[in-house]
């Protein structure tokens, strides 16, 4: 009895609905039973589907009371993808940072590769005293890495160092004996 009374009334707003509405709903329901006869086990969707329903809500936003087989938030969730996928495409720029010209990925590589002990902060700064301006991570970004360390090596601190104090030990008696003579006679003085 009461499953009687509750389906006389949810055919009351039925009664007060425009013609086309109900030709909407009605457009509604078959494409979901035709979802549902297509897959036994769960409702897959194909990209026509999502579409349809997508056009459908703009039609008409009362479709999401009507739709039974998705959450209307889905729906509107791809309404969204949508406008957002339209209007990146209408303005034709990529999401993200602009890219520069490549006369200046160029100059960028050619100073790094003159002057190899430069950071990109140094060349940041070269390029704003030429007036360009762009950002020190993009300098960095199109930098040219060098191969080797950075500056001096032990190996070579300590080649340059032992030449020059080491040479041989008869050398190094008379540099002691030089430097002791003239601390002896300073002494005196």
């Amino acid at each position: 009895m009461i499953a009687i009374v509750k389906a006389l009334l949810a055919m009351i707003p039925s009664l007060v609905k425009s013609r086309s509405a109900l030709h909407i709903e009605i457009l509604v329901l078959r494409r979901q039973l035709n979802i549902l006869s297509r897959s036994p086990c769960r409702a897959r969707l194909t990209n026509g589907d999502r579409l349809f329903f997508v056009w459908l809500y703009r039609l008409w936003p009362g479709l999401l009371r009507a739709v039974t087989i998705l959450r209307p938030e889905t729906i509107v969730r791809w309404h969204r993808q949508g406008f957002r996928a339209y209007w990146r495409w209408r303005c034709g720029s990529s999401p993200g940072r602009p890219k520069i010209t490549e006369d200046l990925r160029d100059l960028i590589r050619e100073i790094s590769l003159a002057n190899p002990l430069w950071g990109a902060p140094r060349i940041h700064g070269e390029l704003l005293k030429l007036g360009i301006e762009v950002a020190q991570s993009t300098v960095s970004q199109y930098m040219v890495r060098g191969r080797g360390p950075r500056g001096q090596t032990w190996g070579t601190f300590l080649r340059n160092h032992a030449r020059k104090h080491f040479q041989s030990p008869h050398r190094l008696r008379l540099r002691l004996r030089q430097k002791l003579s003239v601390r002896h006679v300073s002494s005196r003085a």
